[in-house]
């Protein structure tokens, strides 16, 4: 079963500084790459920065965890989701059109959306229990409001359908 997990912080840049934080981490949390920051800036503007959009040849090409993180967050923030006309930049373009034929039906996922205030951001990890498990008490210290919750299985089936991914069941 896979979770959702965000932190989410007042002030734009705060979640882009804790993942800095917690990339000079020694031992390397192995969910590191597969983390986005999502930003609201005071005039409103969404961005999502992660490692994995970085690279357009990861899309498809089974990246992984990091990319199903992009395909939830392009569904709840995409020209169909709960956040209508976010911008969003990288690899993110290649996952709007997902929301096409997909839509989440999850009131905490839904929440998170709204908690996307001006001058906030955002932690976001999608995965399996342990590595949630690790997300927590590695960013629990910055504090932040926590929104969680499982992902209905149908849903993460057809997400990884629409995003050929390969990760694992």
């Amino acid at each position: 079963m896979y979770g959702f997990k965000a932190f989410v912080f007042d002030g734009k840049k705060t979640a882009g500084r804790a993942l800095e934080t917690l990339e000079d981490h020694t031992p390397i949390y192995p969910w590191i790459d597969d983390a986005a920051v999502v930003s609201r800036s005071k005039l409103g503007v969404i961005r999502i920065h992660s490692t994995w959009a970085q690279d357009d040849t990861a899309i498809g090409a089974g990246a992984g965890f990091g990319a199903f993180t992009g395909g939830v967050l392009g569904l709840l923030l995409g020209p169909g989701g709960a956040l209508a006309g976010a911008a969003m930049g990288g690899s993110m373009g290649a996952l709007i059109g997902v929301a096409d034929d997909l839509a989440f039906d999850d009131p905490r996922l839904d929440d998170f959306a709204a908690s996307l205030a001006k001058d906030t951001s955002a932690l976001v990890l999608v995965g399996e229990a342990p590595a949630l498990a690790d997300f927590t008490s590695a960013v629990l210290p910055f504090g932040g409001k926590v929104i969680e919750t499982n992902l209905n299985d149908k849903d993460v089936k057809a997400l990884r359908k629409a995003l050929k991914l390969q990760v694992p069941a």
